[in-house]
């Protein structure tokens, strides 16, 4: 059983008694001077203060959630926006592509045009020549046969100037 119980105690010479009364006393003078109220005050600040960093930090954490909401919203958009450029930009290139062999099949075209215009002219101007050089070579040969003929005979000057014109008719 303890010693609190028994009688000696509660004795006065007993040493237990005094620690136990200077015990009471220490105890009693921190109530009186509100050392508990103290306590409790200070734990009160400590916990409000960590109330007020928990809110700042979720204060901090709602703001920061909503930024990445907000840039996630911005950086969808971006990609739509980057999707249309490229899709307008894949369409400008097949437009131009479609432009350019345009272009270039009409300048064919021109070419080619112009090309067999140049060969019908060139025929035209061969065909001429030849029918010249084959009318001059006629008109030569036909005067060489007239005069071998009428070397023998005597000469009749009409006969002389048809054959003189014989060149410039066949023309």
């Amino acid at each position: 059983m303890p010693a609190f119980f028994t009688g000696e105690f509660w004795d006065l010479a007993n040493a237990e008694f005094w620690v136990g009364a200077g015990l009471v006393v220490f105890f009693g003078i921190l109530v009186l001077v509100k050392v508990p109220a103290a306590i409790a005050a200070q734990l009160d600040g400590a916990a409000a203060k960590i109330q007020s960093e928990l809110d700042e930090a979720a204060r901090l954490r709602a703001e920061a959630e909503a930024l990445l909401v907000q840039i996630r919203a911005e950086k969808a958009e971006a990609e739509a926006q980057a999707a249309e450029m490229l899709a307008a930009a894949e369409a400008d290139a097949r437009l131009m592509e479609v432009e350019a062999k345009a272009r270039l099949e009409e300048t064919l075209a021109r070419r080619q045009a112009l090309a067999e215009r140049r060969i019908a002219q060139a025929e035209v101007q061969a065909v001429a020549e030849v029918k010249t050089a084959a009318a001059d070579l006629a008109a030569r040969a036909a005067e060489q046969i007239l005069a071998a003929r009428l070397a023998g005979q005597k000469a009749d000057p009409l006969l002389d100037a048809a054959i003189g014109q014989i060149g410039m008719r066949l023309n």
